[in-house]
Formats: C-alpha cells, sequence, structure tokens
C-alpha cells in the first residue's frame, strides 16, 4: 500500500528484478491514507507510479474495474517481454485501517461520502452496464441476489467447517516440494520437515 511503499526493502526488491530483468509486477495500492496517515503527510514523492527509477510504472484508475482490467492486461505482456514494472492502483478505503480505527480522526465522513458517492467501482459498473444497456435494472437486481446468497452460503459453510489440521499450514508452500521439505516455524519447535532438506 501507500504506507508501506516507503519501506527500503521495496527499493531492494525493485533494483534486483531491474537487474535480473524479472517478469514481476509491482501493484502498490494507494488508497490514500497510511493507516491514519495521509499519502500527502508521510511520503515525499506520493507518485508511487514513478518510485521504481529504473522501473517504469503505470497510475490506474483502481476503482474502475475496466481501466484495472486493460491496464493489467498491458502490464502483463510488458514483464514477459521486458521486465519488472510498477502499478500504482489510485483506490479508497471506506473504512478504518483496522476495527481499532474509526476511519473518522483522520478525515471527515464528507470526504468518504463524496468518494463513495462518485468513484464506487460496484455503482460505477452498475450504471456502465445500464447505460450501454449491457444488462437490465432486473438482471442487475438478479445479480445482486444471486451473489449475497453466494456470500453468505460461503459464509456460513467457512463458520461450520471444521479447523484444518495442523499440518495444512505447511502443504502447498511451494511447488513439488517433498514432504520432508524443511520450513522453519516461529521457532524450531513449530517448524515442519527435516533439517536441512532443501527440495
Amino acid at each position: 500500500g501507500d504506507g508501506a511503499a516507503n519501506q527500503g526493502q521495496l527499493f531492494e526488491a525493485l533494483n534486483m528484478a531491474a537487474l535480473w530483468k524479472l517478469p514481476l509486477v509491482y501493484v502498490c495500492e494507494n488508497n490514500q491514507y497510511g493507516m491514519g496517515t495521509s499519502k500527502k503527510r508521510g511520503s515525499a514523492n506520493d507518485d508511487y507510479y514513478t518510485r521504481g527509477h529504473y522501473v517504469p510504472g503505470i497510475k490506474v484508475d483502481g476503482m474502475n474495474v475496466l481501466s484495472v482490467r486493460e491496464a493489467v492486461k498491458f502490464v502483463r505482456k510488458y514483464v514477459v517481454e521486458n521486465g519488472p514494472m510498477m502499478m500504482e492502483m489510485d483506490t479508497y478505503r471506506y473504512h478504518g485501517h483496522s476495527m481499532s480505527d474509526p476511519g473518522v480522526t483522520y478525515r471527515n465522513r464528507d470526504e468518504v461520502a463524496g468518494v463513495r458517492a462518485t468513484r464506487d467501482p460496484v455503482e460505477r459498473i452498475k450504471r456502465y452496464a445500464l447505460e450501454t444497456e449491457l444488462v437490465s435494472a432486473a438482471e442487475i437486481k438478479e445479480i445482486d441476489a444471486a451473489v449475497k446468497a453466494e456470500v453468505n452460503a460461503a459464509v456460513e459453510a467457512a463458520k461450520t467447517a471444521p479447523l484444518p489440521v495442523d499440518d495444512e499450514m505447511w502443504t502447498d508452500i511451494y511447488t513439488d516440494q517433498s514432504k520432508d521439505f524443511f520450513m522453519r516455524g516461529c521457532d524450531m519447535t513449530v517448524s515442519k520437515g527435516v533439517y536441512g532438506t532443501t527440495k
């Protein structure tokens, strides 16, 4: 995100990716606030897509699903042929950063309501689909009802499902990993595999 974009390890990773011309896409979700700090107060340069220096970048309206789709198509093709690229997704966080953050001490309700009224991605795509007659209002209601039912069913399934066994935490981390592949936990007592096994 925009807050974490100021950390040094990002620049180290960008440097290595550029040196090796790795086909990587670095995505910065710029939701305008790093926790409770405005991007203007926390970043000397808040054009995050330009901060790769030797890695090209592109800024995308992250609140427009069609813009995101087209930009991702372009960037995917670019990185496969040329190496890494930085994408800044210009978006907005409606709620606080966490449960302890009401999200109203560093911005006001009018700001949030204004973004929701003009840039909300779901409402934008609905308007576009209606204006271009891709769907009818009745079809949108059907889609909304179907999606809500699907989400509610998934939530209920997750609530009633048994907890996974502890070993699941270690499976499918790497492709083709053997059952003895060593992965260190937070301390050696919760590690998995045979120490020294790297395949």
